[in-house]
Order: C-alpha cells, then structure tokens, then sequence
C-alpha cells in the first residue's frame, strides 16, 4: 500500500463492513499511549532522540505484517504536502497535532488502514486500532495483541505503582483512550443528547465531536470516550464505556421510535427535504452537508429510502472535508471553490446510486 492509494479512498476498507449497532454506532477504536524507558519524551527529547525512535520503527516494523494488519507502510510527516496531512486526518489516521509536526514524526499505518501507529507525537508511541459498528471488547483484544508483538521489541517506560508511564499526567496508568463514533440524530433532534452530556461526564466519560478533543459535533456524530486511566483495568474502562454506549442506543431508538409516532411526516418531509438539497444543490457548505447527509442516513435506517447504502454517511462526511475536495481537485482551492467543487461531488455520488 502506497502513501497513493491511502489517498485515492476516502472509506477505509474496514469501515465497509457492518457489525452490532450499526444502525447508531459508526465505529470503536482503542488508542494506547507508549513511551521508551530509555529515551526523554518527545516533548524535550532531542532530534537525534527523536531520529533514533523513528529509525528504529523503519528498520523494525516497515512493511512488516501482524496477523490480519498487513504490510505497514511509514509514512514520514516531512515528506508529506499540507494537503496530504489534512487527508490523514479527515480519515482518522493521524492526529491534527502529529500533522502539525514537520520533521522526526511518522505513521505506521496497516494496508487495511485498520492499524495506524503514531510515531513521536505527543509520546513516542501512539497505537490506534479501529473497528467497525460496536466491537469494543474485539478491538481491546487485537490492540492488546499488537502492543505485545511491539513490546517484544521495545522497552516501555513502566512503574509498577502507576503503570505506563505517558508525555500527559492524563493518561498515566493503562495509556488508554477507548471510544466509540456514534450517530444520533433523534437525540439532537429532541435536545436531550444537551441533557445526558453532564449525566455522562461525572461517569468520567466525555462527548467530543467527530474529530476529538475541541470539534464539533458535526452530522450529529459525537465520540464518546474514557477520561479516566488511571486506577481501573483496560477491562473495567471498556466496561464501563459499553455501559453507557448501551443506554445511548437504547435511548436513541426510542427517540427514534416517539419521531415516528408522533411527527412522522415532518420527519419524513425533513428527511426527502435534505435528499433533495444534496441532489440538486450547485452551492453547499460543510456544516448544511453534514446536516442533510446526517438526514439521509437517518432516513435511509429508518427505511425512508432503500436504494442507497448505510455506509454513504461514513463515505461523504470523509470525501466532502477540505483535505478531500482539494486532493480530488489537485490544487488549493478556496472555500467559495471548495463549496462548489463539494456540491458537485454529492451529486455526482449520488448520482450514482440511482442508476445502479
């Protein structure tokens, strides 16, 4: 897999598939923070530091393969273009803080782009490894597998009191961030997503927008994640996240289900409304396309319409970012340029699937 190709696909292939809850939950991922105990953290380690850890990952791990994650491909920050940084990004691969470093940082990412791993970043290791739908309990179990298969190789910066020792005080202990992509519209609809977020909070959880920490929660899309990581199990933080993820399904079908008893036109008039925006408008920005594709994907779940794919949501939130649109395009475009050229592109995609 070339830098290339992780360019040309806006939908990773693992996010094709379908699993438990897909109806609501987009995608699980598990993120580990790792550190060598031989070398300062990155935040004042020093460039040859820096340049023996990413050395160290091209030399051990470069088109190597661990079970279903095959041939990981280094791809090096300073040989990347603006544009290119935003497209790894958009797809979730890289972190908006690794694509701001120029030089000594990388990524380590897997051909089904279902791996990535973080190099020199805020620590010297950040292990990502996503599924779709709800598997959060699976993607515990391969993230754990991979972390031994690097631990065989590298020393972790380890204290038997705290446990892994991270960059941020916020991450001592298991190093681990779980969380869950989720898509709930009914529940934004209602405002009562504004009333549980407190409620989820003091359960030392927190709801992030589409793109983490500081983003909006774009499409009605929100991440939901464990702040806590120090003083509970791996098991325990998925656990408790599972939890609650469960409720919000479970509170998210019956929002659903009142919608349509009570206001079953107006949700359909609202849902065939947006559908028609995104097939005949000449002029769109990314807030309006967010909000009309977060439409057609409730209409579509809900059997409203049946001839275009679940996945079109995943696929057209990712294609109509700016990183995207410029890629697709080939030069820098403008915003008045981007909302034209993103306009264009929805139709055309949806376009598509109603010849097919």
């Amino acid at each position: 897999m070339s830098l290339q190709q992780f360019m040309n696909e806006a939908i990773s292939p693992w996010m094709k598939q379908e699993g438990p809850d897909s109806d609501i939950v987009l995608s699980s991922r598990i993120r580990l923070a790792r550190n060598f105990s031989q070398h300062p953290f990155p935040i004042i380690a020093s460039e040859e530091t820096l340049n023996k850890v990413l050395e160290f990952f091209q030399e051990e791990f470069q088109k190597k393969s661990f079970r279903d994650y095959k041939d990981f491909e280094l791809v090096q920050m300073k040989d990347l273009q603006p544009i290119e940084k935003r497209v790894l990004v958009e797809k979730h691969l890289i972190s908006p803080h690794l694509a701001e470093k120029a030089d000594k940082s990388a990524s380590l990412i897997s051909q089904n782009e279902q791996v990535s791993i973080m190099i020199n970043e805020e620590d010297h290791i950040r292990i990502q490894l996503y599924f779709p739908s709800f598997q959060l309990d699976q993607a515990l179990e391969q993230a754990s597998q991979l972390d031994d298969w690097l631990e065989e190789k590298v020393d972790y910066a380890f204290d038997e009191k705290r446990g892994y020792l991270t960059a941020c005080p916020t991450n001592v202990g298991t190093g681990m961030r779980a969380s869950v992509m989720m898509h709930l519209p009914a529940l934004s609809m209602t405002n009562q997503i504004n009333r549980m977020t407190p409620a989820i909070n003091q359960l030392g959880l927190v709801v992030r927008g589409i793109y983490g920490e500081g983003s909006e929660a774009l499409g009605n899309i929100y991440q939901i994640s464990n702040q806590i990581t120090l003083g509970k199990s791996e098991e325990d933080i998925v656990e408790d996240l599972h939890s609650v993820v469960k409720q919000l399904i479970e509170q998210e079908r019956k929002a659903r289900e009142a919608l349509m008893t009570r206001s079953s036109i107006q949700l359909e008039d609202r849902i065939f409304r947006s559908y028609g925006v995104l097939t005949n408008s000449r002029i769109i920005e990314s807030k309006e396309a967010a909000k009309c594709l977060s439409d057609l994907r409730l209409g579509i779940d809900l059997g409203f319409i049946d001839h275009i794919p679940r996945t079109i949501l995943n696929e057209l939130m990712v294609l109509t970012q700016p990183g995207f649109l410029q890629q697709y395009a080939n030069s820098t475009l403008s915003p008045d340029e981007r909302d034209v050229r993103r306009a264009s592109l929805i139709r055309e995609r949806l376009q598509l699937e109603n010849e097919e």
